[in-house]
């Protein structure tokens, strides 16, 4: 799972001509009382309906291996329930969809995935209602080296889920959400749980919670951030370690810190220059990271095998450029975005086009918003350096089941987009 995937909160997403707005679709919602009007699908959004022969690189994208992942996808929506009671019209469309993905071969090549989504879903546009664009960060999961015992070079300890552990559940008839408070009991009284400062200064210390010791304090922050790490040990082996739960304190971007203090120019704010401070301030850097009270415990991931990705939100392996982390109050796992955007994914972060279907697999507490997502680029130092510098805006298209077309159904009127302010000429 993804827990915190910003580094910075961005703003100033592109502006430009709109296009007229669709009618919306029915209705994602927490339980509600019984009604005779379907509420909105996104009441946050708008709708554009677009071809599947205007999105820019769509003729050349792997749809085979978008279509692999979106079939592990189909695996959980046909075995498990959705998130939300009663299910969300878009869950109940999407299993349908997926009885009709099993009905194909074992390995679907592309010519053949590309029929399928074009036959079984419709593309549109989609953003929020006062903006034409949405926004895109990456995420990555980190490899370091540790031990499973403390030592001098290994003396920074990640800490497996503590007992005392007490996560608030989000409201029995509410959706779910993407964080919570957590406290612990003393006296017979509920009190918010360790912080970071209390953590690192030895709250937790000789209670056996240590699942591994790693080099690098820094390193340990940004697994917390990433909600994963590889750790290889010594004897070649690498521990997988996910997310397991949180310490319900706050989370501070250090990015936005270190921004304003001037200690780093906005325009240059990565995960790299974040590092880069850290390691050249020690003592100012063990501050920075405390300001950000936020804490992360691991479980033992053995289910995965070596060339697995990072355990998803959806409580799948995520695959690295087709997996994407979205709002889950939102949005239903599995759901297939075709993403467009410009991102300084090329060599030594040159900008290059960004075209590729992809699958909502999992969440994350900084993801908020209809047209939000975290690519998840794989495992290590370079997907590492990638992730940190995606920071930008971009253009969401969903595809919703055929089942769920507006033209279709009657459905309500989506929120109208604001009209674009007019701009007075220069005499």
């Amino acid at each position: 799972m993804r827990v915190h995937l910003v580094i910075l909160a961005a703003s100033g997403f592109l502006t430009g001509a709109l296009p007229p707005v669709l009618p919306g679709t029915v209705g994602v919602r927490p339980a509600l009382a019984a009604s005779s009007t379907p509420e909105p699908l996104f009441p946050q959004a708008a709708l554009e309906p677009i071809g599947f022969d205007a999105l820019p690189g769509w003729a050349g994208d792997d749809h085979a291996g978008a279509f692999a992942t979106f079939r592990k996808s189909c695996a959980r929506i046909a075995s498990k329930p959705d998130t939300v009671t009663p299910a969300r019209p878009v869950f109940t469309a999407l299993r349908k969809v997926c009885a009709q993905a099993t009905r194909l071969p074992g390995k679907v090549n592309d010519k053949g995935a590309k029929a399928f989504f074009e036959k079984e879903f419709r593309p549109f546009r989609i953003s929020p209602v006062d903006q034409p664009d949405g926004f895109l960060t990456g995420y990555y999961e980190p490899e370091v080296e540790g031990s499973l015992t403390p030592s001098a070079e290994f003396a920074t300890p990640l800490y497996r889920r503590p007992p005392d552990l007490l996560i608030e559940a989000p409201p029995k008839d509410g959706p779910p959400a993407n964080k919570g408070k957590a406290f612990r009991r003393v006296d017979g009284q509920l009190v918010p749980y360790h912080d970071r400062a209390a953590i690192e200064d030895g709250a937790l210390k000789g209670q056996g919670l240590e699942v591994a010791w790693i080099r690098d304090p820094a390193d340990a922050f940004f697994a917390h951030i990433q909600g994963s790490v590889r750790v290889r040990l010594p004897d070649g082996h690498v521990l997988r370690l996910n997310y397991d739960g949180h310490n319900g304190q706050a989370y501070t971007p250090v990015g936005r810190i270190l921004i304003d203090r001037g200690l780093v120019a906005r325009e240059k704010m990565s995960m790299d220059a974040i590092r880069a401070y850290i390691a050249a301030h020690p003592e100012e850097g063990r501050e920075l990271m405390r300001q950000n009270r936020s804490y992360v415990f691991f479980r033992v991931a053995h289910e995965l095998k070596g060339d697995d990705g990072a355990v998803g939100a959806q409580g799948l392996p995520l695959a690295a450029g087709r997996s994407i982390a979205v709002d889950k109050n939102i949005h239903v796992y599995g759901t297939p975005f075709y993403i467009d955007a410009a991102l300084p994914t090329g060599r030594d972060g040159a900008v290059e086009p960004f075209e590729r279907l992809m699958i909502a697999q999992d969440t994350g507490s900084a993801i908020v918003g209809p047209a939000r997502a975290d690519i998840f680029f794989g495992a290590g130092k370079e997907p590492g350096a990638v992730a940190g510098r995606i920071q930008h805006p971009g253009r969401f298209v969903i595809l919703l089941p055929r089942a769920l077309d507006p033209a279709r159904r009657r459905v309500p009127l989506p929120p109208s987009r604001p009209p674009v302010p007019a701009v007075a000429e220069t005499p």
